[in-house]
């Protein structure tokens, strides 16, 4: 009984063992591929792959591989690569590069990376993409691959892809950072651009501010002919108010008027009466105090005139006597009378003319004969030598002849 148990347990002894050496084994043999990566089987005239599952190796005759299908970040740079026309360009840019994990690219990835680092690989890839790089330079103009870095991704993508494929790697993304140039091409292009932009954008401005000023005056002009029209609908307003009060206080002014016009001409006629006894009353002051008195004047003067044109009417009949007398004794003188009548009027006249002059004394008075006889020339030049030169002709003889002196 005892050798049994004993037995038994050496049995389940050897059983664990030999259970623990499988697991062991199991655990040595069996591969499990993560997502991210690829198991390659090989050794038996061949090779097989694994993605995302396990696999078990033959032992001693299966080698294991694993290759990585993670994501590489490559710097891609070029220098001095011309570009169509001959402008030498600068481009950088970053690329996104795997391992293909499908087939039939997974089969040149295995042929031409098994065994090397990741490093080598991303080396490889990196020379790849900067000799395609520089192929699809050369194919672009500088405003090109400056203007349109979108369209130059894409375009070296397209290039690329070909000889990618044939390492078993895919490019998933492309983005071109910065593209210059030594000789200031890209920068030229840049400022003319620019310029153009900025005199766009001003002209744009513009418009844009002229259609704003446009639409303010119009809004301005729209306001303003609202305003106007509420304005003129409000004096509308006011006016046909104005006008009917102005008709109601008109009807109450004609009232009014034609009132005080009965009440003056009521006024008026009494005071008529009042008038005319007024005027009676000064007729008869104007009769008492100027008429009768001025008639009486009138009356008194008239007699006046009466009597002076009576005494003036009788002094002419006296006069028209005497100078028929006169005239009478005249015709009856003959030539004498006329020298009669001079002298007596001489004296009257020398009288006058002595008045108007003072302190004049008349020494002599000469009467010269009218009949142009030597006589009378003689005396008039004696007399005329007296009066201009003062010199007294028969006072002079009767001094040369000895003759008494006047004094």
């Amino acid at each position: 009984m005892g050798t049994i148990i004993s037995t038994g347990i050496i049995l389940l002894g050897t059983l664990f063992v030999i259970g623990l050496a499988g697991i062991l084994i199991a655990k040595k043999l069996v591969y499990i591929a993560a997502p991210n990566e690829v198991l390659i089987f090989s050794g038996r005239g061949g090779y097989r792959t694994i993605k995302g599952g396990r696999g078990y190796r033959v032992p001693l005759i299966e080698t294991v591989d694993r290759i990585d299908l993670t994501n590489m970040i490559i710097d891609v740079a070029v220098r001095n690569a011309y570009a169509r026309g001959g402008i030498p360009l600068t481009v950088q840019g970053v690329a996104n590069i795997k391992v293909a994990g499908h087939q039939p690219l997974l089969g040149n990835a295995v042929e031409r990376f098994m065994g090397m680092e990741r490093r080598t690989i991303i080396k490889i890839a990196k020379d790849t993409l900067e000799g395609n790089l520089r192929g699809v330079l050369s194919q672009l103009t500088p405003e090109q691959v400056n203007d349109d870095k979108l369209r130059f991704a894409e375009k070296l993508l397209e290039e690329a892809e070909h000889d990618l494929s044939k390492l078993g790697l895919i490019l998933d993304t492309m983005k071109i950072q910065h593209v210059e140039d030594d000789v200031g091409y890209l920068d030229s292009i840049g400022r003319r651009r620019t310029a153009e932009v900025i005199k766009q954008a001003r002209v744009a401005e513009a418009n844009a501010k002229s259609e704003s000023t446009q639409k303010e005056a119009s809004n301005t002009q729209a306001a303003r002919v609202r305003d106007i029209q509420a304005e003129m609908k409000i004096l509308e307003a006011n006016t046909s108010k104005r006008v009917r009060d102005a008709e109601t206080a008109r009807e109450a002014m004609i009232a009014e008027q034609i009132g005080e016009v009965h009440a003056l001409i009521a006024e008026a006629r009494e005071d008529i009466g009042v008038q005319e006894a007024r005027v009676e009353q000064v007729r008869r002051q104007l009769q008492a105090d100027n008429i009768a008195p001025a008639q009486a004047n009138m009356e008194r003067l008239q007699a006046e005139a009466k009597g002076r044109a009576a005494k003036i009417t009788e002094d002419g009949k006296a006069t028209v006597a005497v100078l028929d007398e006169m005239i009478k004794t005249w015709k009856s003188g003959g030539d004498s009378a006329r020298d009669i009548f001079l002298m007596q009027k001489l004296q009257g006249v020398m009288g006058s003319l002595v008045d108007t002059i003072d302190d004049v004394q008349i020494d002599r008075l000469t009467v010269l004969p009218g009949d142009g006889s030597t006589a009378q020339k003689a005396v008039t030049l004696v007399e005329e030598l007296k009066a201009g030169v003062g010199v007294d002709v028969p006072k002079l003889l009767d001094r040369i002849s000895g003759g008494p002196s006047e004094s």
